[in-house]
């Protein structure tokens, strides 16, 4: 077997090789001690990566092909052609002047489109390219709304995993001054057997609770067009909590005003209108003029002799005028106005419903905050300091641990389902999107 010779590797590209190397080394310590992303960082991660908005920009692409071929004009045609060819082998006799002599001919034909026809073409799909921004602005503007709901909902299953944490350090520690009662025989064992029960309830709740937010972060990532999940991903930030400062005629005028879904149907209508004056101009006859060259060949003495011809030939309109597309044209008109009428009054719908929640929201955690908690709180700091003294029973303190827990829950629940309603209402709005 012969030897094997390397090929030599060049400084250059050793150096190359070293320096990706490094800098995929420096990436990976670079992203795996960074802090935990934001919203807004998350936001652009999910705009720049979110497999769903990356294949609604392809549209755009074939919109920009569907223009191009718009604008292209009609092909000349070429012809050629061969009369009196003796291909049976026949001859030509001159004294009758039959079967020839041979003649060959080229021709060509050009179309001469009327009534704009390219113009016509032009804007249809100009138009086109505009309806398809804008509806990928309203991909982008459902994306983004994803994309808060599931920021919300990890950060609300991190407070809630928190909560149930806590509860069971405190009965893990319930349980262990127990375990010193009964040691010292201040306490029944029965007593400890139910603190250990509430334990394991308590820390099956912990499971439970980091289980949603795995769960959560799961949905997030890919929401952000990840397509590894990293169980260590983790976000940084607060629920929103601001107050909402517009009035609902306010919200349903901004929405009427900037939503994509409602300007693609309106640039969609400018479209059909350009459509039905294409096919009014598709109605309009073409003319074919072209011109063409005969050489015929001379036989026995004869000459060759060559001649001119010049042609025009039109469609006659008698049947087909383009009358079904038309009409196909002036009903899609009438479709899409509508459809814009149908839109209207859903974002009004969207405009009110989320208005409800917002102030529905806003009055439970204003109530909530007000009177629930600190109520909820104090019973509980009784009721265990109680217990420890002996003065309460364990059902006493069980109730008052878990009223505790469903009350924080609650208003976790309630912080979270305010800033869902603030991140709905900005995009019912169209809030914030670019055009």
């Amino acid at each position: 077997m012969p030897p094997c010779f390397s090929r030599p590797i060049s400084m250059r590209r050793f150096l190359h090789s070293l320096l990706a190397v490094l800098a995929s080394v420096t990436l990976g310590l670079s992203q795996g001690t960074s802090s935990p992303p934001t919203l807004d960082q998350v936001l652009e991660e999910a705009l720049s990566r979110n497999l769903r908005l990356l294949a609604e920009r392809f549209k755009l692409s074939i919109a920009e092909a569907r223009i191009l071929q718009a604008r292209l004009k009609p092909n000349p045609v070429l012809s050629l052609g061969g009369n009196y060819l003796d291909i049976l082998g026949s001859g030509f006799n001159p004294s009758t002047n039959a079967a020839g002599p041979t003649e060959i001919n080229a021709r060509i034909d050009y179309i001469l489109e009327r009534g704009n026809k390219r113009q016509e073409r032009i804007a249809v799909a100009e138009a086109g390219k505009a309806v398809s921004q804008l509806e990928l602005l309203n991909t982008t503007r459902n994306l983004i709304l994803d994309v808060q709901s599931g920021f919300t909902d990890l950060l609300l299953a991190k407070e809630n995993a928190a909560l149930a944490k806590a509860s069971l350090e405190a009965f893990n520690q319930i349980v262990s001054v127990n375990q010193t009662r009964v040691s010292a025989g201040d306490l029944a064992r029965v007593e400890l057997v139910r603190s250990e029960v509430a334990q394991l309830q308590f820390s099956n709740q912990v499971r439970q609770a980091e289980s949603r937010v795995r769960l959560a972060r799961n949905r997030l990532q890919a929401l952000m067009g990840r397509i590894a999940y990293d169980p260590a991903f983790d976000v940084t930030g607060e629920l929103r909590r601001e107050p909402l400062l517009a009035a609902k005629p306010e919200l349903t005028q901004l929405a009427f005003s900037s939503r994509p879904d409602l300007d693609a149907l309106r640039r969609d209508q400018a479209r059909s209108q350009a459509e039905l004056r294409l096919q009014l101009a598709q109605g309009k006859v073409d003319y074919t003029v072209g011109a063409a060259v005969n050489r015929q060949f001379g036989v026995g003495g004869l000459t060759s002799g060559n001649s001119a011809g010049v042609f025009f030939s039109m469609p006659l309109p008698v049947n087909n005028k383009n009358q079904g597309e038309i009409e196909r044209a002036r009903r899609e008109q009438e479709q899409i106005q509508a459809r814009i009428r149908s839109l209207e009054q859903e974002i009004q719908a969207e405009v009110e419903n989320a208005f409800e929640q917002y102030q529905t929201a806003q009055q439970l955690l204003d109530r909530m905050e007000q009177d629930l908690l600190d109520r909820a709180k104090r019973v509980r700091e009784v009721t265990d300091f109680s217990y420890r003294r002996g003065e309460a029973t364990f059902v006493e303190l069980l109730d008052a641990q878990r009223t505790y827990n469903e009350t924080m829950q609650g208003y976790n629940e309630a912080r979270a389902e305010y800033g869902r309603t603030l991140f709905l209402i900005d995009a019912i709005t169209g809030k914030g999107l670019r055009k």
